[in-house]
């Protein structure tokens, strides 16, 4: 064993710094924390000091404790994470919530509700939750974050006491797209549908489905469209996406004497999927298929097609969270925000053609 051996160098703490500068404690923290009457000569002294003890800063888990806040806030995404980035309109909104918490300096924690990842909505670290997604077990997540006391907004979901609201015309937008296949001539029409239950269950649209459904988005652009066509049949997807569209639509479109002159898919990808099953099985669209989405995402792959859509401000109602989320962390009562969605005529619809 050698006796001689350098002993391990001490870790530089702030008060080492503050003895190098030659200023109190209080006044090296200050430095760091950019807030303070500290001269812009004490604060490069500061940041010298550090540099030469190889000092990083504050340890943010003390300035955590400190402050009573993590910095943190919470998005809570109903997909797995590796779905949900493939979905546009969670892009979107993610952007809008970055763009206006980044204010605060606070970053933001992707959590999911399955629980994947080391955070879960149980024990995450965060100041303010989003929840975004069209989720269908929301009433479970607000009930483990009211226990929590954490501040709460919530993207399209039925009113809920205690959580901001940023909602989007999601019956009136559905119900302008049943008009537009209804002026054409249109009345064998059906319908792709969210995920209507935390089980995402697939398969046919039945009343019982829509009974006993927790889907706030889905119900509702049900009943825009059940408004003009009351008696709307239809296939339950069990995600947002291309692939569940794709099978919806081969569900929809197989039976030949059975095959509805157009269908409402309640997301643009979704719509996709629907298009794909048309391909394969050799119905034109839409001479012979009318096919309209809901989003007004921009989508690869779609030409030559040009959906028939409900554009929406995904951005906007994301920044409106955002602003939500700082105005609850200050205090304040904001107002719940509704968005409206705008009708995109496109050319995947047209009259339905002479039987």
């Amino acid at each position: 064993m050698d006796d001689t051996a350098t002993p391990a160098r001490a870790r530089p703490n702030l008060a080492s710094v503050a003895a190098l500068a030659g200023v109190s404690p209080s006044t090296a923290s200050l430095a760091f924390s950019g807030s303070g009457p500290v001269s812009d000569a004490t604060r490069e002294r500061v940041l010298a000091a550090a540099a030469e003890l190889d000092y990083a800063g504050p340890d943010p888990r003390a300035q955590s404790l400190r402050r009573g806040r993590s910095g943190i806030i919470g998005v809570v995404i109903e997909d797995r994470l590796r779905d949900a980035f493939r979905d546009p309109m969670n892009v979107a909104m993610l952007d809008g919530i970055a763009d206006e918490t980044g204010s605060l300096g606070a970053g933001l924690l992707l959590l999911t509700e399955n629980g994947e990842g080391a955070a879960s909505i149980r024990n995450a670290p965060v100041d303010a939750v989003v929840l975004i997604g069209c989720s269908t077990s929301l009433a479970g997540q607000v009930a483990i974050f009211r226990q929590r006391g954490i501040a709460l907004v919530a993207i399209e979901a039925e009113p809920m006491d205690d959580v901001l609201a940023i909602d989007l015309d999601n019956r009136e937008g559905s119900q302008t797209l049943a008009r537009h296949l209804s002026d054409l001539g249109h009345s064998r029409v059906a319908l792709v549908t969210l995920p209507l239950d935390a089980a995402r269950s697939r398969g046919p649209l039945t009343e019982a489905a829509i009974g006993a459904s927790t889907g706030y988005t889905a119900l509702e652009r049900i009943r825009g469209v059940r408004g003009v066509f009351p008696n709307a049949p239809g296939v339950m997807a069990a995600a947002s996406s291309i692939e569940e569209g794709l099978a919806a639509g081969l569900a929809l479109l197989s039976e030949a004497g059975n095959r509805p002159t157009a269908v409402i898919a309640q997301s643009d990808l979704l719509a996709v999927g629907v298009i794909r099953a048309a391909e394969q099985l050799g119905i034109r669209v839409p001479q012979d298929l009318s096919i309209v989405g809901f989003d007004g995402v921009k989508l690869d792959g779609i030409a030559p097609y040009d959906l028939t859509t409900m554009v929406q401000p995904a951005v906007e109602k994301g920044r409106a969270a955002g602003r939500g989320v700082i105005a609850l962390l200050n205090g304040e009562h904001p107002q719940p925000v509704s968005f409206v969605s705008r009708f995109h005529p496109g050319t995947t619809t047209a009259p339905p053609s002479p039987q």
